[in-house]
């Protein structure tokens, strides 16, 4: 259990990042031996009119939605319905023909994208970027964003069948690059279960688990508890923030065309919970089975391979881990900038959102919070550290 000092510790480090500007509010779970051992929640959920965190406040995932997508993909693949090395190709005609862009030139693929390389990161797929491919991608993530309020709003299969069309960044499976493959994941699992992806979602597991606050939009009766969304004003201080980001509408107030398998979900920190915790009990929360517990351990190990590792390297915050099915996994805690224990995986969201199952450890850590181009942020680490340091085996 955590003691005293541990827990004056957590509150003065969430309380001192909040008065430096890093965050306008968050809040944290920790839980242990599958039971909660602590929450804790500080600061505002809309500053201006000092509206404060509450448990059951809702928050945009950004990238935590792709562990979900992830397990949506082990679901199908539990049932034989898909195939890990099935082309994408198989499911979205977009990724017919697709071409590489490499030494300033256009070249056909070497080989098709598979459903394995969506998973790892590893289908050269990119995020809207400097270079030709991801020039193009953000062209996508422009027309989907200028269509978002439109009476023709981009769908998850047309979005993601232009996604097809933009050239990759290198030979699929040769190298590791963070994009839009959870996306891409999320319309295929729309073809194979003739449902929309939000759909698929919320029979398979939201309902299953009781996930009552998680989807891709917030309904009228539910907008008050939205967290309003921050961003550094380059003054030492927070502005907010009413941007639309990745195809994602910031006010998450209609139901989403484009539901983004990489980015689109909100939740709350329970909801969350209860997903972590199903995980960790090998697919299985309080009777409800989501997944068996082979699969479990597919899904949560590290599967690239030397050279695609070297492309996840590149990503210096993640020394010491490796990749698979749209997750980090602790592989050496000697090299890794934060305390942990080989085979924690999880992963974090554009807006803070972050979370980790230590199953060495029996241990689940969530925080929340939204402030743009976080990521895993130094607070997150101060937070992890203390954490671990206290309750790892």
């Amino acid at each position: 259990m955590l003691d005293n000092k541990a827990i004056t510790q957590i509150k003065k480090v969430l309380r001192d990042s909040i008065q430096n500007n890093e965050l306008a509010g968050g809040n944290l779970m920790i839980i242990k031996g599958g039971n909660e051992i602590f929450y804790h929640e500080d600061g505002f959920a809309d500053r201006e009119v000092k509206l404060p965190i509450k448990r059951d406040s809702i928050f945009r995932l950004y990238s935590m939605t792709k562990p979900i997508t992830a397990a949506a993909a082990m679901i199908l693949l539990e049932r034989g319905e898909i195939e890990l090395f099935d082309p994408v190709s198989k499911y979205l005609p977009g990724f017919k023909n697709q071409r590489v862009y490499e030494g300033g030139a256009l070249e056909t693929v070497r080989n098709e994208v598979t459903l394995k390389d969506l998973l790892s990161m590893t289908s050269g797929l990119v995020y809207p970027g400097d270079h030709r491919p991801g020039q193009e991608t953000g062209e996508v993530f422009k027309e989907i964003e200028g269509r978002l309020f439109t009476d023709n709003p981009m769908t998850t299969l047309e979005a993601v069948n232009k996604l097809g069309k933009c050239p990759l960044l290198f030979h699929p499976g040769t190298y590791w690059e963070y994009g839009t493959s959870a996306d891409v994941f999320g319309a295929v699992i729309e073809v194979v279960s003739g449902k929309s992806f939000g759909e698929f979602l919320r029979d398979e597991i939201f309902i299953p688990l009781n996930m009552i606050d998680t989807d891709f939009w917030v309904p009228e009766e539910k907008r008050h508890r939205l967290v309003k969304t921050y961003a550094a004003d380059g003054k030492g201080g927070l502005t907010p923030y009413a941007g639309n980001h990745l195809g994602i509408n910031n006010k998450m107030d209609r139901k989403a065309a484009f539901e983004s398998g990489g980015a689109g979900l909100v939740s709350t920190i329970d909801d969350y919970a209860k997903f972590a915790k199903m995980l960790m009990n090998g697919g299985n929360l309080e009777g409800v089975q989501i997944l068996r517990s082979k699969t479990v351990n597919y899904l949560t190990t590290a599967i690239l391979n030397s050279a695609q590792q070297r492309g996840f390297d590149n990503w210096l915050t993640f020394a010491g881990h490796s990749y698979g099915n749209l997750m980090r996994i602790m592989t050496d805690c000697n090299k890794a900038g934060t305390l942990g224990s080989v085979g924690e995986y999880g992963w974090d969201g554009w807006l803070g959102a972050y979370f980790c199952n230590s199953p060495k450890d029996d241990l689940t850590f969530l925080f929340m919070m939204q402030k743009t181009d976080t990521g895993t942020s130094s607070l997150t680490r101060k937070l992890r550290n203390i954490i671990f340091s206290v309750l790892s085996d």
